[in-house]
């Protein structure tokens, strides 16, 4: 039996402020924005060409949710943003204002380095060799 993880909820502030960063600052997809009545969304956004997996926004609606935004790994590196070209990436993303947590490593099994989103969960962006 085939297996595969569709969406990882991110729990955001605000939906709008989730989509305009990840899509204007990121480059992601919005592949959906669904009004479900009440204020809720279900809104799905991804890196182009990755596959079936996206990222759930969830806007916060308690205040243990709204503990949670940006903390969800408890401090660690949450999200791993692979890319074919490290270099290219890294440079629009430090153009495009992308608080970056420390300068690119250069390890044995490819480039790396840190980023923060505009929620606080950290990232890594990563080239494996």
């Amino acid at each position: 039996m085939a297996q595969r993880i569709g969406n990882i909820t991110l729990l955001v502030r605000d939906y709008d402020e989730a989509i305009a960063y990840y899509t204007g600052v990121l480059g992601f997809q919005l592949l959906e924005d669904t009004d479900q009545g009440n204020g809720k969304r279900w809104v799905v956004v991804s890196p182009a060409d990755a596959g079936n997996t996206g990222l759930l926004l969830a806007q916060a609606v308690t205040d243990e949710q709204r503990a949670s935004i940006g903390r969800q790994a408890g401090g660690r590196v949450f999200l791993f943003l692979h890319t074919e070209d490290f270099e290219a990436d890294y440079a629009r993303y430090k153009a495009a204002g992308v608080q970056f947590l420390e300068e690119p490593r250069y390890e044995t099994y490819g480039s790396v380095v840190v980023f923060a989103d505009c929620f606080g969960n950290k990232w890594d962006l990563l080239q494996l060799k």
